[in-house]
Parts: C-alpha cells; sequence; structure tokens
C-alpha cells in the first residue's frame, strides 16, 4: 500500500461562507470519526494531486494540527458544470480495522490474446470497480484481472477470475461468481449486422393486407 499525505487546516466558515475559502484555492472537508466531525480545509492543486492517485480506494494520511491521522475517502462532491471538487468528506480509520474501500479493477494483457492479435475481436468491460474489505495496509490501489488467454467470441472473465491480494476480500460476499466483468464481441459481426438491418425495404402500410385480405384504401 503506497501512502499518501495530505495537509489540512482547522476551518471555521461552514455553509456559504465556505464559498470564501473556495475562492482562495482550498477546498472545505469534513473528517468523520469516533468523536465529533472536525471541519478542515486544504490546498486544491495538493488534493487533486493526492486525490488523483488515491481516489477511494487507498488510505490517505491527514496531517492536521501537528497530528496524523489515516482516513480514507467517503465521499467528493463536485461542481456539475465544472467538474471542480466542492468538498470532501473523510472517513477516519484505524490501522488494524478492517474498512471497506472501492477498488478498480483493470484488464491487462487483451491486446496480446489470440481473441484480438488473430481475430480482432473488441472487449467490453461491465464492472470497472468493486468494493472489497481489508484493513488500510493491504487495501490494494487496483485489482488486476489477465485477459490474454481470451480466444472465442464467447469467452468473458467473471468474478470467479478475479485473484485477491492476501488479506483481502469481496465487501459483498453473496455475489455471484459467474457475474460478468468483461466479455468479447466482433465488430464486424455487428457492423454487417447494422448494414443488414438498414438494406432491410420498408413496409409501406399500403401493401399490407387487411383483415379480409384486401389490401387498405388509399386516399385519393
Amino acid at each position: 500500500m503506497a501512502e499518501y499525505t495530505l495537509t489540512l487546516e482547522k476551518r471555521e466558515l461552514t455553509g456559504k461562507k465556505s464559498k470564501s475559502l473556495r475562492a482562495s484555492g482550498r477546498i472545505p472537508s469534513v473528517i468523520y470519526g469516533e468523536k465529533s466531525p472536525v471541519l478542515a480545509s486544504s490546498e486544491y492543486v495538493a488534493t487533486e494531486k493526492v486525490l488523483e492517485k488515491a481516489g477511494y480506494h487507498s488510505p490517505i494520511s491527514l496531517e492536521l494540527a501537528g497530528k496524523k491521522q489515516l482516513a480514507i475517502v467517503k465521499t467528493i462532491q463536485t461542481n456539475p458544470v465544472s467538474r471542480r471538487i466542492m468538498n470532501i468528506e473523510f472517513q477516519a480509520v484505524s490501522a488494524n480495522e478492517v474498512v471497506e474501500a472501492t477498488t478498480p479493477i483493470v484488464i491487462t494483457g487483451f491486446e496480446e490474446s489470440e481473441a484480438s492479435k488473430i481475430y480482432h475481436f473488441a472487449m467490453t468491460q461491465s464492472i470497472e470497480e468493486i468494493d472489497v474489505k481489508a484493513k488500510p495496509s493491504d487495501l490494494p490501489s487496483e485489482l488486476t484481472l489477465d485477459a490474454s488467454a481470451l480466444k472465442n467470441v464467447d469467452d468473458k472473465l467473471t468474478l470467479a477470475d478475479l485473484t485477491l491480494p492476501k488479506g483481502v476480500e469481496l465487501a459483498d460476499k453473496e455475489l455471484d461468481a459467474e457475474q460478468v466483468i468483461a466479455s468479447l464481441y466482433d465488430p464486424a459481426a455487428e457492423a454487417e449486422k447494422r448494414e443488414a438491418e438498414a438494406a432491410e425495404p420498408s413496409i409501406d402500410a399500403a401493401d399490407v393486407p387487411a383483415d379480409n385480405g384486401e389490401k387498405p384504401a388509399t386516399e385519393a
């Protein structure tokens, strides 16, 4: 587990007054833990860099008032138009506490597979992330899934193909192991199908027999 560090400062401004914080280049945040929530803020650029790497899936060491607190991201509020970060909620965790985190699934090796190199199939990924449980030190930054053995168009990758690192388990143990993570399709066949559908002649209403077997009357 790579440790990411973010320096914060305590803040007094709340609600609409937080706008001045954002205008000065800082992001308001809240740290939730065993005690009362702590209001804080951090420098925008530094925060963005840490979040790009840690996201929702890696613990972050928060430095506040000379003390360090391990935490994970609960929510990130962004502006719907500019996509700038508006607010962050952190959840304080203990190094020995099993926590839940959302971890991305990264598929590797597809370009080297027969499915890609020989048959020129394409792959679509239906599950891009999954919730796992582990101690903060065991939380993976990502889960990799090898697609190099794929060959036939009906081949697929499922949850059963995921290899979890030691100390890591799926948060939802009831998930179906056969749930599809990624599957293949033939772009050439799909293109031919679309062309065939486009070439099908349209049926004019005048050519459709009425209930009595006669063609419907057309307007003069």
